[in-house]
């Protein structure tokens, strides 16, 4: 079953925010990045991008804003996985 879910307008700003700063880091970049491409297209969270998600949502060490993203990500997968 394709998910219809896009990343809202609160969440492409952040990422965006995160992708253009120096400081972020890598985790952060892949999942803005992916956050990003899922604004406007159909485009799903693929597996391996569901398993870093994942990890963050239960990790105590990222921040409230890359679990946010993470759990954007999260909501727009393939609801067959």
């Amino acid at each position: 079953m394709t998910n219809k879910k896009k990343t809202g307008k609160k969440v492409a700003s952040n990422a965006g925010s995160i992708l253009t700063s120096s400081s972020a880091s890598a985790i952060q970049k892949q999942l803005a990045a992916s956050a990003l491409s899922q604004t406007k297209s159909n485009n799903q969270t693929g597996s391996a991008m569901e398993s870093k998600a994942s990890a963050v949502l239960k990790s105590d060490k990222y921040s409230q804003a890359t679990k946010e993203l993470a759990a954007s990500l999260l909501s727009q997968s393939d609801k067959k996985r």
